[in-house]
């Protein structure tokens, strides 16, 4: 009873901490997606060169989405006559350089974890295209994208078919402030919320157990903390299991990176860990049904390689420039103390939640998140006005 109780103090000791920084970082998502068109953004995907990947990198920053629903996305681009590999890169970019990450990143872990994670997501994205120009065969992507135009139903499918962004004309701050922009924003934010409460609340459960449960034998052996030579190398190379086997992707992986990093493990293995948010086993299911067995186990294998190379890039780089930082934030989960600042700038989050609840209520925002779940031609063209 003891364990339990500790475990849920943590979980929301933890959980409030990370709340104002959420808010933050998925209210900033849905301004920028409400002044980006996701149907303009396949267009200039269809290239099979540096500008569409780089295009492609660009536009997944700025169009976040949970690891489920950059999947979605990503098909959904294919399907629209964008370059495998480009929307590849964009699935990568949509969970790995995004705003709300890098903000939490930075509260959990430290400045340096953000900048990493946003130099080693390039990384990542150009080793990704790389391997995929060189070693996957015309034939099996041809393959893999006539399964991808093969309609399938699911709610991250009703959330990739939804473009509200405003095209109107005018300044972007007067698309934003419209009526029309006032909306999309709203919409935006809970769908966000909706797509990523799960991943956030398992991820700040599973990092409490362990955080509190496991011996330190255990992260001792895992870790290799006895030898920290053999930790550099080895630690990178499995960060991406432990996060396959956690179940837990995109933003819930942030709170068990901290206790990874708390426990010791090396700079790289954290960053390698976070990389895989796209490998979790429920995703590569999705991938074997959007582009078939062999290009599913082609994009699993590429997606690892290029995660531990840029983890490896990474850790190099920082321990060459001195950014590695020596030890992790004391945060609320270790001492229960919750700062001042955390509370206030909660509550000024929780009023822009309500406003923003209100907004989406009152625009039919619950009928947007039905559409989600059972998504058809009405749903994808579903907007805000």
């Amino acid at each position: 009873m003891l364990k339990i109780k500790e475990i849920l103090l943590m979980s929301f000791s933890m959980g409030w901490e990370m709340l104002w920084a959420l808010v933050l970082g998925f209210t900033l998502s849905a301004i920028i997606q409400t002044v980006v068109s996701r149907s303009q953004l396949s267009k200039w995907l269809g290239g099979h060169d540096l500008k569409s990947l780089a295009i492609a990198t660009l536009g997944g920053a700025v169009s976040s989405s949970c690891s489920y629903a950059a999947a979605a996305i990503a098909r959904s681009l294919v399907k629209q006559g964008a370059d495998f590999t480009a929307a590849m890169a964009f699935q990568f970019a949509s969970t790995n350089l995004v705003l709300e990450l890098g903000i939490l990143l930075a509260l959990l872990l430290g400045w340096q974890f953000t900048l990493a994670q946003f130099v080693g997501g390039i990384i990542m994205i150009v080793n990704m295209s790389l391997l995929f120009r060189l070693f996957l065969p015309a034939n099996l992507m041809a393959e893999a994208i006539a399964q991808a135009k093969i309609d399938k139903a699911g709610k991250m499918e009703g959330h990739a078919a939804m473009d509200m962004a405003v095209e109107s004309k005018g300044s972007l701050f007067k698309r934003i402030v419209s009526p029309a922009g006032k909306t999309a924003i709203s919409h935006y934010y809970f769908m966000d919320w909706s797509s990523l409460w799960t991943d956030i609340c398992f991820g700040v459960i599973i990092a409490s157990i362990l955080s509190t449960c496991l011996p330190e034998t255990f992260w001792t052996f895992l870790l290799c903390k006895n030898n920290p030579h053999l930790a550099q190398w080895v630690s990178p190379l499995i960060g991406p299991f432990i996060a396959v086997l956690s179940f837990v992707c995109s933003i819930g992986n942030v709170p068990m990176a901290a206790v990874l990093w708390q426990q010791g493990m090396s700079f790289g293995g954290v960053l390698s860990f976070l990389f895989a948010d796209l490998l979790v086993l429920p995703l590569l299911n999705i991938y074997r049904k959007y582009y078939g067995a062999k290009t599913a186990s082609f994009i699993a294998i590429s997606f690892y390689i290029s995660m531990v190379i840029a983890a490896y890039c990474c850790q190099w780089l920082f321990t060459w420039s001195g950014l590695i930082p020596q030890a992790a934030p004391q945060m609320t989960m270790h001492h229960g103390q919750i700062p001042m600042y955390t509370n206030f700038l909660n509550v000024i989050a929780l009023i822009l939640t309500t406003l923003f609840f209100k907004r989406f209520y009152q625009t039919g925002g619950i009928a947007m998140l039905k559409a989600m779940d059972n998504p058809t031609k009405e749903a994808g063209e579903h907007c805000c006005h």
